[in-house]
């Protein structure tokens, strides 16, 4: 499946899903208290979110300060700028993806994960006929002075 479709997918199938979800929350316990619980967990996300932001931000400096390369720092802060998105998303499915993604043991896992499918897939940069050396390249043209 190409990643246009997957994407198609889940922007289709994830509202639908949220939707579905609210419903059937707002039906158990009634809808003032699931508005409710969308917000606290809008505003505890974004609580959790600024906490496990600036430790990610302390260990990146720390990193620095050591004159290492902060690449895993970095990409958990990726990570938390999308479990920032997710959270701020009403919904209980996003809710509990985003939560997830705040859990430092789970967030690692994650991205050791991302880099082991992308070492083994062999990333070489871009492919395809464009990005092949052809050997020298001559480009005919003209060109005047423009001063003179």
């Amino acid at each position: 499946m190409r990643p246009f479709q997957i994407l198609f997918l889940l922007f289709l199938l994830i509202p639908l899903l949220e939707i579905y979800l609210l419903i059937k929350v707002g039906g158990i316990i009634g809808a003032l208290p699931t508005v409710f619980m969308v917000v606290f967990t809008a505003v505890l996300g974004a609580w959790l979110l600024r906490i496990q932001g600036l430790s990610t931000l302390m260990r990146v400096r720390s990193t620095l300060a050591k004159g290492g390369i902060p690449a895993v720092e970095m990409l958990e802060g990726a990570v938390l700028l999308v479990a920032g998105a997710l959270l701020l998303t009403p919904g209980f499915f996003t809710d509990a993806i985003g939560f997830a993604c705040l859990v430092p043991g789970l967030r690692r896992a994650l991205i050791r994960r991302l880099l082991r499918n992308v070492v083994a897939a062999g990333f070489d940069g871009p492919q395809g006929p464009a990005s092949k050396p052809q050997g020298p390249r001559t480009i005919d043209g003209e060109f005047r002075r423009e001063d003179d």
